[in-house]
C-alpha cells in the first residue's frame, strides 16, 4: 500500500520595497519622486543601507559608499537611519503577518516567511492571502511591499524578487522544476562571485546545467557545501519556517574616518569596540551559548578577513590576539574592525552545532556568504 500524499507546503516570503527609504518618504511626502537613500555621512566613510528605485535609476546601491553616491546624483536625498521608526514600522507588519498564520519567520526588520499551509483564509488560497497582505501593509503602514509564493523556502525567496517592487509572483507545485532550472547558479544560497566563477568556467552558469554533477561530484569539488547544491538546483528545501529562529551570531563594527597606520592604532581602537559589544550583549543573555568569537578586519585596499576562535565567552585578550592575527594577514592599513561572538545551535537530542558553513546557516537570501 502505498503512502499518503505528503501535503503540499504553501510558502510566502514578504518583502518591504526599499523598507528604510520608503519610511523616510511615508513619514515626509515632499520626497515622493526624487532619490532618496539611508545611510551613514560621506565626510565619515558612511555607506548607503538602502534607497529608493528613483536613486537606483543613478545606479545608487545599498552597501556603497555614500560619497561615491552622492557623485553618481549630485540631487540624492540623503538621510541618517531612524532605527525607532523603522521598527514600529516593522512591528506593525508583524502583527498583520500573524494575523494569517503564527509561523511567521522573521528575517530581518523588512523581510519574514509565512507558512500558510492549510490557513482557511482567502479560500486558502496563499496567492489571496499575499495579496490581500500587502494591500493591507499599504493601506494600515504606509509603505509597499513584493511577495513570493511556492512551495518552500528557497523558491519564495527567489519568486518574492521576480515582480519588484509592489508586485507578487507564484511559483505553483507543478511549475517547480522548469522555473528552477532556468535559473542562474548565483542565485542559489552561498553562491557569491568566487563560486559562480569557478561555476561557469566548468560550464555552469543555470541551475539546469548544475543538475549534470552528481551529487559525489559537488561534494568533492565544494565540500559539504556541494550537497546543498545539488539539493537546491533541484529546487528541494525541506527547511521549516521556524517563528522562533535562533540568533546565530551578535557582533559590532566600526569603519573609521582615516585609516589606522599600523597594528598598535588598530588595537588602541578596540576598547570602545569592546563597550559597545558588551552593552549589547548584556541585552542579549538570552541568546543562547557562545561558541566562537571572532574579529573582522577590512584594509585601506578593501580587501578583507574574518579570524575566529572557539571561545565560551567574549573576551578582550582573545579579541586582541585575534586582531593581531587577522592585521598580520596583510599589515597595511585599517579602515574597519569588528568583532563579535557565534552562538552554537542545539539540536532536538541535545547536541551542540556551530553556525558556519554555507549548508548549516539555513537561510537562503542575498547576505549569504561566499564559499
Amino acid at each position: 500500500m502505498e503512502p499518503p500524499d505528503t501535503p503540499v507546503r504553501k510558502i510566502i516570503h514578504c518583502d518591504c520595497d526599499c523598507f528604510y527609504a520608503a519610511v523616510e518618504v511615508r513619514d515626509a511626502p515632499e520626497l515622493a519622486g526624487r532619490p532618496v537613500a539611508v545611510g551613514g555621512r560621506p565626510g565619515s566613510r558612511g555607506v548607503i543601507a538602502t534607497c529608493n528605485y528613483e536613486a537606483r535609476a543613478f545606479g545608487v546601491r545599498s552597501a556603497m559608499s555614500s560619497a561615491h553616491a552622492l557623485r553618481l546624483c549630485p540631487q540624492l536625498v540623503l538621510l541618517p537611519p531612524d532605527f525607532e521608526r523603522y521598527r514600529a514600522a516593522s512591528r506593525q507588519i508583524l502583527a498583520i503577518y500573524r494575523d494569517y498564520t503564527p509561523l511567521v519567520e522573521p528575517l530581518s526588520l523588512d523581510e519574514a516567511y509565512l507558512d500558510v499551509s492549510g490557513v482557511e483564509r482567502c479560500r486558502g488560497s496563499a496567492t489571496l492571502m499575499a495579496q490581500e497582505i500587502r494591500a493591507r501593509i499599504h493601506t494600515e503602514v504606509g509603505i509597499t511591499a513584493s511577495a513570493g509564493i511556492a512551495p518552500n523556502k528557497f523558491i519564495a525567496k527567489v519568486a518574492s524578487d521576480w515582480n519588484k517592487p509592489n508586485g507578487q509572483f507564484v511559483v505553483r507545485p507543478e511549475e517547480v522544476d522548469a522555473f528552477v532550472a532556468a535559473l542562474p547558479v548565483k542565485k542559489l544560497f552561498g553562491v557569491g562571485k568566487v563560486t559562480a566563477a569557478r561555476l561557469q568556467a566548468a560550464g555552469v552558469d543555470t541551475c539546469g546545467d548544475l543538475r549534470a554533477w552528481g551529487q559525489a561530484e559537488l561534494v568533492a569539488e565544494f565540500g559539504s557545501f556541494g550537497a546543498s547544491l545539488y539539493r537546491l538546483c533541484r529546487g528541494e528545501d525541506n527547511r521549516p519556517v521556524s517563528p522562533d529562529r535562533a540568533r546565530k551570531s551578535l557582533s559590532v563594527e566600526t569603519t573609521y574616518t582615516e585609516d589606522l597606520p599600523d597594528l598598535d592604532a588598530c588595537l588602541d581602537a578596540l576598547p570602545p569596540l569592546v563597550e559597545d559589544f558588551t552593552r549589547r550583549y548584556e541585552r542579549a543573555r538570552d541568546a543562547g551559548a557562545v561558541c566562537k568569537a571572532f574579529v573582522k578586519v577590512k584594509f585601506a585596499d578593501f580587501s578583507q578577513t574574518t579570524v575566529e576562535r572557539a571561545a565560551d565567552e567574549p573576551s578582550p585578550a582573545l579579541w586582541r590576539t585575534l586582531l593581531a592575527e587577522g592585521h598580520a594577514r596583510k599589515a597595511l592599513p585599517v579602515r574597519l574592525i569588528g568583532i563579535g561572538v557565534r552562538y552554537a545551535e542545539t539540536r532536538e537530542d541535545g547536541a551542540q552545532l556551530a553556525l558556519f558553513d554555507a549548508e548549516s546557516t539555513g537561510a537562503v537570501g542575498a547576505h549569504a556568504p561566499d564559499v
